[in-house]
């Protein structure tokens, strides 16, 4: 769900035509990354063997890096180095680009200000994109400081809380056909994870030695997806072409 709601994934189904088959390619498309998925999944406990057999010390994050560095011939090295500048630079430009449209577009909404010509446009546009970068910069400074030693962690952590009420969203307007009202679904996904917070805190207390981790996300989704389901109500609209 997480990949399907990234902007460049969702051009696969936005080019569709019919909403139902574009529901369809999304749904296809989250069983083909669960496969993908379970590939890394599998290759990264190959890795963690190898690391043992190897007497490797290097832990979390550090251990693909230092493997591929040390451990690997010279010409994997180089291409361990490529691709990962290669996988980083796209992302981080898909990001911030698609972060700058939104701002752009749905907050400062350009397209509903006619007054402004296009010189005015282009400086917006441009501040808030500079704007974009520097919050990037400051986050890649902040992990830097945290310097956890698996910082995939934390990311997932940050996930959950963040990532949680799209999933509810985006599972419940595929799986349903119901019409929500929309002056609840920003108060929904503000408690969502409020909520959530509130139980990763009282688990510990009622159930000594367990610690919530990512399924704090499905809790969080689970959440949204109720609420919006409470508040909402039977839909009479017909399938629409996009």
């Amino acid at each position: 769900t997480m990949t399907g709601l990234d902007q460049e994934m969702m051009q696969k189904s936005i080019s569709v035509s019919r909403l139902k088959d574009s529901q369809k390619n999304m749904v296809s498309l989250a069983f083909i990354m669960a496969v993908v998925i379970f590939i890394f999944l599998f290759l990264g406990g190959l890795l963690h063997l190898y690391g043992e057999q190897q007497a490797v010390t290097a832990k979390g994050d550090a251990l693909f890096p230092f493997i591929a560095l040390n451990h690997m011939p010279g010409i994997v090295s180089v291409i361990f180095v490529i691709a990962l500048i290669s996988a980083l630079f796209p992302s981080a430009d898909g990001a911030i680009t698609a972060l700058t449209s939104s701002f752009c577009i749905d907050i400062i909404g350009l397209q509903r200000k006619p007054e402004w010509d296009e010189a005015k446009r282009k400086k917006v546009r441009q501040r808030v994109h500079l704007t974009v970068a520097l919050v990037f910069l400051l986050f890649v400074m902040v992990f830097h400081w945290v310097n956890d030693p698996s910082m995939i962690d934390v990311i997932l952590k940050m996930a959950a809380y963040t990532y949680g009420p799209l999933l509810g969203l985006f599972a419940f307007g595929i799986l349903t056909n119901r019409q929500v009202k929309d002056n609840f679904t920003p108060l929904i996904c503000v408690a969502s994870p409020i909520i959530c917070l509130l139980i990763e805190w009282l688990t510990p207390r009622f159930i000594p030695g367990f610690k919530l981790g990512p399924e704090l996300l499905v809790i969080n989704g689970l959440l949204t997806f109720f609420g919006l389901l409470i508040f909402s109500h039977k839909s009479a609209t017909k399938e629409t072409t996009l």
